[in-house]
């Protein structure tokens, strides 16, 4: 099938925070008009999916105690203490090379594993979870089995993406951790390296945005093309080429203001946890956070459908409302 080209004529009006009001009234009429836990579960399996692997893990690290007690003396322990592990790691590396290289290569083996399941996996339940938020329906075998074919091409296009960022980002990142750490072995700062690990730095941080903006893109509007038009994703992400090179401007706010969003829902989010402690530990449980957390997440897949349907009926997954019958007739009269 043929891709339906963007319409040259444009909207009157594209708005990013109009789309909040629909959104929030989709979470109610679907979780809560009725409340049925049930149905929570059900969709609440498809955003687990969904967001299978996305989760953001807290974690803290110790921090050093930076004050007058640690002068010269006490760094250049410090220094001594770092150089003489790395010299006792390395001796050990280079007498235990006939096992750690087989350890290593099985560890990230099934590292590797793990990734593609999860990744596909999350690309099945983008669909699932799509599916039950623009038909307010609750299913796992009918989207699952239905849309087999674009989670499959949704899969290999992350998977080739995400192949693309390491092979761009690893070298840098082992080029950054290679200069930090010859200025620790040699116990003084370099200016040059500080500069180049600096601008390194900067490249990595750029291109890991730029990857972040083709991932959110691709699950906001380029798979609900492919659920609309049942096609590959390298043909929706062609037609949402058009559209967003016809509207640069408007997708830059659409950016700008989801990051507002999410600020806000974390914000939320904390609340909630800190209101109702008795929920905090439950949210740590996999698929049972999921549920806890649905009406957030069931926005979260909300307002990009219904900030793209401002586009034109074409981008609009919802079904339309079944009109009224007229005064007089039967519902079953032709």
């Amino acid at each position: 099938m043929n891709p339906i080209q963007p319409s040259t004529t444009r909207p009157r009006e594209i708005s990013v925070a109009e789309p909040v009001s629909p959104a929030l009234e989709r979470v109610k009429r679907m979780l809560f008009q009725p409340f049925d836990l049930g149905k929570w579960f059900v969709v609440g399996f498809c955003a687990w999916l969904a967001y299978l692997g996305e989760g953001g893990g807290g974690g803290g690290g110790g921090g050093g105690n930076f004050n007058n007690n640690f002068n010269a003396g006490n760094r250049h322990h410090a220094e001594e203490s770092f150089r003489h592990g790395y010299e006792q790691a390395r001796d050990f590396v280079s007498t235990n090379l006939y096992w750690i290289v087989p350890a290593v290569v099985l560890v990230v083996l099934l590292l590797l594993a793990l990734w593609l399941l999860i990744l596909w996996l999350n690309s099945r339940g983008k669909f699932m979870l799509l599916h039950c938020v623009a038909l307010d329906k609750a299913e796992v075998v009918e989207p699952w089995n239905k849309f087999a074919r674009e989670a499959n091409s949704l899969f290999w296009f992350r998977l080739a993406l995400g192949l693309i960022s390491a092979a761009l980002m690893l070298p840098i990142l082992a080029v950054i951790a290679v200069l930090i750490l010859r200025m620790v072995l040699r116990g003084e700062p370099d200016v040059g390296s500080i500069v180049t690990a600096g601008s390194l730095g900067l490249g990595l941080f750029v291109l890991a945005l730029v990857f972040a903006i083709i991932h959110k893109f691709t699950v906001d509007f380029v798979v609900p093309i492919m659920f609309l038009r049942r096609e590959k994703c390298w043909t929706a992400w062609k037609e949402f080429y058009g559209l967003l090179t016809a509207n640069p401007g408007r997708f830059t706010l659409y950016i700008l203001f989801s990051i507002v969003l999410a600020i806000a829902i974390g914000m939320i989010v904390v609340m909630f946890m800190l209101v109702t402690c008795c929920f905090c530990c439950l949210m740590l449980v996999p698929y049972v956070g999921t549920v806890i957390l649905l009406p957030v997440l069931v926005f979260k897949r909300a307002y990009p459908l219904y900030y793209f349907a401002q586009y034109g009926p074409q981008y609009d997954v919802f079904p339309p409302p079944i009109a009224p019958p007229v005064a007089g007739t039967s519902p079953l009269s032709v």
